[in-house]
């Protein structure tokens, strides 16, 4: 056994310049940053650091969280991040240690997520040889992440560290990863952390132009049927209380992005929830009908355009936005406030007059109301149907006590419906892949978000699809005494995938069909309790009983199988071109326990 040459850990220090190895600074940037919690996995490259990290752990500075993939550790400091605002650490030694981080990396950078990567590398003297395990990660990760360093020197390690982490918070937040020779590790350097950052050609934080903001301000107060596209800038920005006095003073209703759910709360009758592609129908026609479209930190994604040649045509566009890349990239604005929204929407309240367009919210009732009409959870069934399996865990969560309770979905067909189906009342309540739409990212980024946020419930939503792509973080649950919950919903398909085959490829149904374990035994097998849940009589107990328990609890949701979500905007179509649900020809009779929203 190697006897490890770390030095005690000494926070009486922390300012002085001292002389440490590379591996030890690795964990002073760390301290100095306010990280307490990384997650990763070790390896031959990246081995010096974490021999270095004995002492800090043992002073409780750092507490390290093994994963057993690589990639989960990446969405585990991804949740982590989203939930917090903090940068999210992760950590992996070279060559596949690295590249298993890719996913999750891009998954982060997408949806602009604060987060610094550190990875181990081959010996300077080695590089470019193909050495056992080298793999240029810097290469790799160049398209996926905000910036990235090669470190060959140790003299440069400790600037390179504190630039890693302004980059990833500064601005929009994005991804960083730093990737550190072996040799760098070992060698000895004088650790200060006094830099000052100077980084020519990198504004974080643009000057909006105040004139810019007067003609905005005019256009909303003259419009007749404005609306606002509320996206993640908003909780980035910590803004949405000014949203919401905004809105309230003039009479504005609120449609959100998938990452923008809860700038508002979905009970605030200016609300109209999600648009775009599984957006509600009404929110949707709104857009299409507005006369000043006030678009604040969004990018106009595709899913939430549609067709860019019909969106909107009725309006003129306002467009918030802090990256000047995103402005027009998409959709050409009428006017662009380029600037940080927690500057920019305080500046922009005094000016905005009291109205309340009453005629035009009156239309959107009418809309809503056509809607309502048509949702699944109006048809009586004895079937157990995601829709009312979402909304009863909502139910669960409002009236236990546990409202402020973080929901973390993976990606598909569960993912929409928790986005129409949870009421969510607070910005950043629902944490989901919304860029890079990646499976397996619930149950790991449900890990980051509980170890940040102990004293709250979280809820970690999955398909049986993408469950089974990182369900090996089970044993993080119960090695870390987590006490995340999970719910399953099981249909026996890739679901979002055949939906899309249903509609467009004449149902012929290849690849999606998917077989799943006996998830209670499973559960059992990593020493968590679990349920599996049938019939809709079933889910109020099955809930009450999650939150009963301590510590994590599975519940395995056997849905109906070939329940669509809707509406559904096909590829290419205008966003109010909408596949609707159709009207059910039988009603079968419910003896089960009724919806209790």
């Amino acid at each position: 056994m190697t006897q490890s040459t770390s030095t005690p850990f000494d926070d009486r220090q922390m300012s002085e310049p001292r002389e440490m190895t590379g591996a030890q600074m690795v964990w002073e940037a760390l301290v100095h940053e306010g990280v307490n919690v990384i997650f990763g996995h070790p390896g031959g490259a990246i081995l010096p650091t974490y021999d270095a990290m004995a002492p800090y752990e043992a002073s409780g500075k750092i507490h390290h969280v093994l994963v057993r993939h690589e990639q989960c550790a990446a969405h585990m400091a991804d949740g982590y991040a989203r939930s917090t605002g903090r940068v999210g650490v992760c950590i992996a030694t070279s060559g596949p240690g690295a590249t298993n981080l890719v996913t999750g990396l891009a998954t982060a950078q997408m949806d602009s997520v604060p987060m610094v990567a550190i990875t181990g590398q081959v010996p300077t003297n080695l590089l470019g040889t193909d050495a056992f395990q080298e793999s240029d990660v810097v290469g790799v990760t160049q398209p996926v992440c905000k910036h990235n360093y090669l470190v060959t020197d140790i003299s440069e390690l400790p600037q390179i560290l504190k630039e890693a982490f302004y980059i990833a918070r500064e601005g929009r937040p994005g991804v960083v990863l730093v990737d550190i020779c072996k040799d760098v590790q070992n060698a000895k350097g004088i650790f200060r952390y006094d830099h000052e950052i100077n980084l020519p050609g990198f504004e974080p934080w643009p000057e909006y132009s105040r004139s810019d903001l007067t003609i905005a301000a005019d256009l909303i107060n003259k419009a007749d049927r404005p609306l606002v596209m509320a996206g993640h800038g908003i909780h980035l920005a910590g803004v949405a209380a000014e949203l919401l006095e905004m809105v309230e003073r003039a009479g504005i209703p609120v449609v959100t992005t998938l990452l923008g759910t809860g700038n508002i709360p979905e009970t605030h009758p200016l609300s109209l929830g999600m648009g775009g592609m599984h957006g509600e129908a009404y929110a949707n026609r709104a857009v299409q009908s507005c006369d000043v479209l006030i678009a604040m930190g969004m990018r106009f994604d595709d899913r939430i355009t549609g067709r860019l040649d019909t969106f909107a045509k009725q309006a003129k566009i306002i467009h918030f936005e802090l990256d000047k890349a995103e402005v027009g990239k998409n959709v050409v604005p009428d006017i662009a406030i380029i600037g940080s929204l927690s500057e920019t929407l305080p500046e922009l309240l005094p000016m905005i007059e009291e109205r309340r367009h009453q005629a035009w919210i009156d239309q959107i009732k009418e809309w809503r109301t056509d809607t309502d009409a048509a949702d699944i959870l109006n048809v009586e069934t004895d079937e157990l149907t995601p829709p009312f399996v979402i909304r009863q865990l909502w139910h669960a969560t409002k009236f236990a006590g546990r409202g402020s309770a973080i929901v973390v979905t993976d990606v598909g067909q569960h993912q929409m419906w928790e986005s129409q189906y949870f009421i969510h009342e607070q910005s950043g309540q629902l944490l989901t892949s919304g860029g890079l739409g990646t499976m397996g990212f619930a149950l790991p980024a449900a890990i980051g978000a509980q170890y940040a946020n102990r004293d709250k419930t979280v809820w970690a939503v999955a398909g049986d699809g993408g469950f089974q792509m990182t369900l090996q973080e089970l044993i993080v649950l119960h090695q870390e005494k987590l006490p995340v919950k999970i719910a399953i919903i099981n249909n026996g398909f890739l679901g979002m995938v055949r939906q899309w085959q249903q509609f467009f490829y004449d149902k012929r149904y290849v690849g999606t069909p998917i077989l799943s374990p006996d998830y209670v035994k499973l559960a059992d097998a990593y020493s968590i309790p679990a349920l599996k849940v049938t019939h809709p009589e079933q889910v109020v107990a099955a809930f009450e009983q999650a939150h009963a328990t301590d510590g994590p609890f599975l519940i395995d949701f056997r849905v109906k199988e070939e329940i669509n979500v809707y509406p559904m905007v096909a590829p290419g179509a205008a966003v109010n071109d909408l596949i609707r649900r159709p009207k059910p020809s039988v009603v079968q009779g419910f003896s089960g326990v009724q919806p209790s929203w």
